[in-house]
């Protein structure tokens, strides 16, 4: 099925086979213990992307990984400016992956928009680097907020009212590992379009009505929350309540797992049948900021995928 990814993080997509090449750590056998363990399994993985090559290298995987599962669009996560920092070339990072995505579009028949992310951990001025370089390159589309919600929003402020005006689009993380207080300060302070998890809005009835009224998308990935430990099982995940809430649910994997086989478990877990899961991706497709004749090629895909007739090329 011809489908829409909308919150994927590129370091957490690294192939286990290049990560091994390039000297990292194993992937973990089971969950991790709590968001801070695997918060540091990734810095390492994050330590042996040094090159060009490797950042090309791997967004070029990505899009080979991702078209092979039905993927046709990705808006993919990556921390930009925490990566120029490291190497010691502020450009660099962002130009190779741009590089590796450009061909992987040509080769794959993908198309790719990255959005610029800022943990919450770090200073204002990395942010405004940020925004910066989002500004400066083709191809980047917008930039969020991500990292441990613990910490407020609200320093960044000015710096998200400074790209809201540049016609950046803007997506945080909240309502993951934080309550529903963080994802009013993402839609007000933050300008969010979207919300990045958003699994716990739950809690909050007037914040519920809220999103629904205003239909903001929440970026829901289910195998991620069980993996860092904010949801005890897939049967136990609240994916089910948030569409019953009447909430735009999209379905992403955070890069903890792929696509296809996100898709495959909620057929599996809740019993969801083909119409289900097309409607699922049909609002991944309309969240997107995917130019409309992108988002019209998905559309004629999806249909094409419930029909059991022939899918276009490019996301079958």
């Amino acid at each position: 099925m011809p489908k829409a990814h909308l919150h994927v993080h590129l370091e957490s997509t690294v192939r286990p086979s290049t990560v091994r090449e390039l000297g990292g750590p194993p992937e973990p056998e089971g969950p991790f213990g709590s968001f801070a363990e695997f918060a540091d399994h990734r810095a390492l993985v994050r330590e042996r992307l040094v090159t060009a090559e490797h950042f090309r290298r791997v967004a070029l995987e990505f899009c080979e990984d991702e078209a092979a599962q039905g993927t046709g669009y990705a808006e993919l996560t990556f921390t930009a400016a925490a990566h120029g920092e490291r190497v010691g070339a502020p450009e660099l990072p962002l130009e190779a992956v741009l590089d590796g995505l450009a061909e992987g579009s040509a080769r794959y028949g993908i198309e790719c928009r990255l959005l610029l992310d800022h943990s919450r951990r770090r200073s204002v001025e990395r942010l405004r680097r940020t925004v910066e370089l989002a500004r400066r390159h083709d191809g980047v589309i917008g930039v969020g907020l991500a990292g441990d919600e613990s910490h407020p929003l609200a320093p960044f402020a000015q710096v998200l009212d400074e790209a809201r005006d540049a016609g950046l689009r803007l997506v945080h993380h909240a309502g993951e590992t934080a309550g529903p207080d963080s994802v009013r300060e993402a839609l007000t302070l933050g300008h969010a379009e979207r919300i990045g998890h958003g699994i716990r809005v739950l809690e909050d009835e007037e914040l519920v009505a809220e999103l629904r009224e205003r239909r903001v998308p929440l970026e829901v990935c289910p195998t991620s929350n069980v993996l860092l430990g904010l949801v005890p099982s897939l049967a136990a995940h609240p994916l089910p309540r948030l569409r019953a809430a009447g909430l735009v649910v999209t379905v992403n994997t955070d890069g903890e797992t792929a696509l296809a086989k996100e898709y495959g478990r909620l057929r599996e877990v809740f019993g969801y049948g083909d119409e289900e899961l097309a409607d699922l991706a049909r609002a991944s497709v309309e969240a997107s900021f995917a130019p409309e004749d992108v988002k019209a090629r998905l559309r004629a895909g999806m249909d094409a995928w419930l029909t059991g007739g022939q899918t276009p090329a490019t996301g079958a």
